[in-house]
């Protein structure tokens, strides 16, 4: 139990110093990850304008799979079962949304679809990912001392990784510059790649990923960049915390294509709201779109593609 403002700044101190950081009125912010896994956020004077503010976020041991989403009304089975096809098949998936509507849950869940012989790499600012598998390499970065110095960024770990031989990547969150050495990756060989990026649309996805490429100062025009993403990205999930609390993939969305300077897309699932409960709880479908995916050769090449277009069937049967 804190007892007081003086109570509260003490505990934070005492967690920034346990992971090696510090936290004061010259460094009056940090982020890190507890031996448990939680992660933590400190806010100090004069930056938190009442006092210290302190927040973290506990992860469930127990890992989410697809049938739990399903029962917790994130998706409907068919949509589970192409999510399970496009991971088997390798394909390069983006999972967008908000903080907190569960792109990093998802990911766990798609991830254990991976073959337990592929080496995948995993590339963290925090470590959250629960994989399952036995060949399994996780990097995180680490902050500046307290001389500011020993910083290493995801950017720096992406370098890295490329070296060590991965069969895929996976980067918890894309944020910055890093982003063009996952479109990189993702482009020479390491099929079946996944991130994650903060987006409220899948459109305003690849927006975002053009734009954290522009950060890196690649001097790049937007034409090029937009063409190393449509070589890249094969498909985007979009997740969502509704209104209701309920958190919901809302959209599946291939990458088909250039249209001019336009990436074309098809959006494959879409939720659609049709009512509202007692309870305040949403219902809806998903629409559905039958049009030949680009990645057709691919799937075939894993035996996949009658499975996929049995799984948008399935979608189109009555509820």
């Amino acid at each position: 139990m804190l007892l007081s403002t003086e109570h509260l700044a003490s505990v934070c101190q005492r967690i920034a110093s346990a992971v090696g950081r510090r936290i004061d009125e010259s460094s009056p912010m940090a982020d890190a990850r507890l031996k448990d896994g939680s992660r933590v956020n400190i806010v100090f004077p004069p930056l938190a304008l009442d006092g210290p503010y302190l927040s973290i976020r506990k992860f469930s041991k127990k890992s989410i799979d697809f049938q739990r989403l399903i029962e917790f009304g994130a998706l409907t089975p068919p949509v589970a079962k192409l999510l399970q096809i496009a991971a088997r098949a390798r394909l390069n998936i983006l999972i967008s949304g908000g903080t907190g509507s569960g792109k990093t849950t998802l990911l766990n869940a798609l991830s254990r679809m991976i073959e337990p012989s592929e080496r995948v790499l995993t590339v963290e600012d925090a470590a959250e990912l629960q994989l399952q598998q036995p060949h399994v390499v996780r990097l995180e970065t680490r902050p500046a001392n307290l001389e500011g110095r020993g910083e290493i960024n995801q950017r720096d770990l992406m370098k890295n990784a490329l070296r060590m031989r991965p069969d895929r990547i996976i980067i918890g969150e894309c944020r910055g510059a890093e982003a063009f050495d996952m479109l990189q990756a993702m482009n020479t060989g390491h099929d079946g790649s996944m991130s994650t990026v903060h987006a409220n649309t899948t459109r305003d996805a690849l927006t975002r990923i053009e734009n954290m490429v522009q950060m890196g100062n690649m001097g790049l025009p937007s034409s090029a960049i937009r063409t190393q993403i449509v070589g890249a990205i094969d498909l985007i999930i979009q997740v969502e915390r509704m209104r209701d609390g309920g958190r919901r993939v809302t959209q599946v969305t291939e990458v088909c294509g250039m249209e001019g300077d336009m990436v074309t897309m098809n959006n494959i699932f879409q939720f659609e709201v049709h009512s509202e409960g007692k309870d305040g709880r949403l219902y809806g479908t998903y629409k559905v779109s039958r049009v030949p995916p680009s990645c057709q050769r691919q799937l075939a090449n894993f035996g996949l593609e009658a499975d996929w277009y049995n799984a948008l069937d399935q979608a189109l049967l009555p509820a």
